[in-house]
Order: structure tokens, then C-alpha cells, then sequence
């Protein structure tokens, strides 16, 4: 038996070209597919994890926190004690300079011709209240205080004329600064707490 085939070859040819590039056409979608699948589980996996961390150093850092505002604490309680340790300290320094220039002073006093009444001390500041017989006196005890070491800007305040005793005293007030050898200039901050008032 004969066939004959009727339909054109060049319509054949055609159609299973077009079924050749649909099937893969179909494959590289399917492909596609799969590939941006296993991405997202990819990204999926990688943000559970990254959430998982940051849940778990959330509660980590919950845990420490007592213990960091404990830290903190005690470097604020560290930052006040190494403040008052200095204040401590330069009350010391003061102190033993006020002690070593009130015996700077007291040693100068010629006690024939020249009497303190009183010293005040209000920070690198002192001011001398005292009788002398004469004005010659007093320029020597002057003198002798500007040869101190601890003893600057020495100056006559004020001078009056004094009877005492049926006897004319010269009553007087000089003012100078204190400060350690080797300073240069004494100090200049008045401190109220180390102002001191001795009466010899």
C-alpha cells in the first residue's frame, strides 16, 4: 500500500523546531525555578541564624548587664576616690606648708623690738597683724621675710601710731604670699577651709 503524505515539509520541520525550543525554553524556566528556590531557602536559613544570634547576645547581654552597670559603678566609686585621694593630698601639702612657714615667720620675729598679734592664712595669702617699738623695726622684719624662701610679695598693708602702756608703739599689718621653693610665684587660689588665725 502506498502513503502519500500531503502536509508540507518545511510546516514539519517548523513545528519540531517549535517543540525543540518550548521544551527547553520549559527546562531553563524549571531550572530557573529550582535555582531561585534553593536561594531563598539559602537566605531563609542564613536569617533564622542571624536572628537566633541576635536572640541569643540579646540575652546575653540581658545577663550581663548587672554586672556592667556594676562595673560602672564602681569606676564612678574609683573616679571619686582618686579625686578626694588628691584633694587629700593637697590638703597635706598645705597643710605642711602652712606649718613650715608659720615657723619660717616665727623665727624672724626679733621679740625685743617686735610682737604678732596674729597671722591669718586664707590659701597662698598671709597676713601679719603685730606691734613693733619703731618703724626701723618693722623694715628689718620685712626685710627678714623677704629672705625666706617660702615668703613672696612682701608689703607694708597698713601703720598706725599705737600707745600701749603708757609707751608709743607703731602697730602694723603686712601682707605677703607663701608658696614651696622653687615655685617661682606663690599660690593664688584663696581654699576657706585652710584660712587659720594663730595668736602667739
Amino acid at each position: 500500500m502506498w502513503q502519500i503524505n500531503f502536509l508540507p515539509v518545511r510546516q514539519l520541520k517548523k513545528r519540531e523546531q517549535a517543540k525543540g525550543q518550548l521544551a527547553v525554553f520549559l527546562l531553563v524556566f524549571v531550572l530557573v525555578g529550582v535555582m531561585c528556590a534553593v536561594a531563598w531557602l539559602i537566605q531563609t536559613k542564613d536569617i533564622n541564624l542571624e536572628r537566633n544570634r541576635n536572640a541569643q547576645l540579646s540575652k546575653e547581654k540581658q545577663n550581663l548587664q548587672p554586672k556592667l552597670t556594676l562595673i560602672d559603678k564602681l569606676n564612678k566609686d574609683k573616679e571619686e576616690l582618686e579625686r578626694k585621694s588628691e584633694v587629700i593630698e593637697q590638703l597635706k601639702k598645705e597643710s605642711s606648708l602652712t606649718v613650715r612657714v608659720m615657723d619660717e615667720i616665727a623665727s624672724r620675729v626679733d621679740g625685743n623690738r617686735l610682737w604678732l598679734i596674729s597671722m591669718a592664712v586664707t590659701g597662698g595669702n598671709v597676713d601679719l597683724k603685730g606691734i613693733a617699738l619703731d618703724n626701723e623695726s618693722i623694715a628689718q622684719f620685712m626685710d627678714d621675710l623677704k629672705n625666706s624662701p617660702f615668703v613672696r610679695d612682701v608689703s607694708l598693708a597698713e601703720s598706725s601710731q599705737k600707745s600701749l602702756a603708757g609707751r608709743d608703739l607703731k602697730s602694723f599689718t603686712i601682707a605677703c604670699r607663701v608658696a614651696p621653693p622653687g615655685s617661682g610665684k606663690a599660690a593664688e587660689k584663696p581654699n576657706a577651709a585652710s584660712q587659720k588665725t594663730v595668736k602667739p
